[in-house]
């Protein structure tokens, strides 16, 4: 198994792609045969693609605190007056809507957590369209992607509990923007650089859950993640590149978590969930419980 970026680029020039590494990967941890792990990726596309379509029905969450807002984006999409362009602001809309979707208790496909579930799918779902990408293509995506968050887990946490929302929304961010560069006809290099990119820009990221819920300030996130994605791409793809190597960037994303206080690493207790508003909210949903 590759422990770092740099192994899985140098691992992967023995495969057609780095798809096909991590899906040798998962052939050897699992024991499940190529068709039955494809088949598994097919029916995460089929999930993520549904969470989308279903959060741009504009339903609210059971909270009330959030949902609809994708559906807002979509229609000022279409209105034609996006400043952002519709490519990356289309990515946003379909991350805000696969985590609205996830407030409202729907099926969502984790990548890597439910709390930062947008990203991937909102980045897929622009790519797809920008780039034409053939339904094998789109699981070739998610594959990929898979591989350089796997890389990041082995040397860092996904985990907003432990490495606040830089580990979470900030991991999903970047290996969204690694797979994305692949997908464009990248290097392995650049796909690092984009991940790379991807994690500075998002160093110390606390997740601050108002109401300890994964809706504030979660779903928007999301929306910042898949756009942060399509930006890192496209540097990398341009040639900039970080004078800090990735897998330092990633090493140092892991120390940053470790040292952020526990109010900010998903306890709701600091952060938004510490404002006066956010403590309202706080108590209008839970006070009775107390």
């Amino acid at each position: 198994m590759f422990s770092n970026v740099q192994e899985l680029l140098e691992d992967a020039k023995a495969y057609p792609s780095i798809a096909e590494l991590m899906i040798a990967e998962e052939i050897e941890q699992t024991g499940a045969s190529r068709e039955q792990i494809i088949e598994m990726m097919e029916h995460n596309l089929a999930t993520m693609m549904s969470s989308i379509e279903e959060g741009l029905l504009g339903n609210k969450s059971t909270t009330g605190l959030t949902g609809g807002d994708a559906k807002k984006m979509d229609e000022y999409i279409k209105s034609g007056k996006a400043i952002s362009g519709d490519v990356i602001l289309g990515a946003a809309r379909d991350g805000v809507a696969v985590n609205e979707v996830n407030a409202q208790m729907g099926l969502i496909c984790a990548t890597p957590t439910a709390g930062s579930a947008g990203c991937l799918p909102g980045v897929l779902s622009a790519a797809t369209k920008k780039l034409g990408l053939t339904h094998e293509q789109q699981v070739e995506f998610i594959f990929t992607a898979g591989a350089f968050g796997l890389a990041i887990a082995n040397n860092a946490t996904i985990a907003g509990a432990e490495g606040g929302c830089q580990a979470e929304v900030g991991s999903a961010s970047a290996m969204s923007a690694a797979a994305l560069v692949i997908m464009a006809g990248g290097t392995g290099e650049q796909a690092g650089m984009a991940l790379a990119l991807t994690l500075q820009n998002m160093l110390g990221l606390i997740c601050d859950p108002v109401a300890g819920l994964v809706e504030i300030p979660c779903v928007h996130r999301n929306a910042m993640g898949a756009s942060q994605a399509m930006i890192s791409a496209d540097m990398a793809l341009a040639g900039v590149k970080t004078v800090i190597p990735v897998d330092e960037v990633i090493t140092c994303m892991y120390n940053v978590g470790r040292s952020l206080p526990s109010a900010h690493r998903e306890t709701g207790e600091g952060g938004l969930a510490a404002t006066p508003t956010g403590r309202e909210i706080m108590e209008r949903i839970f006070g009775d419980e107390k």
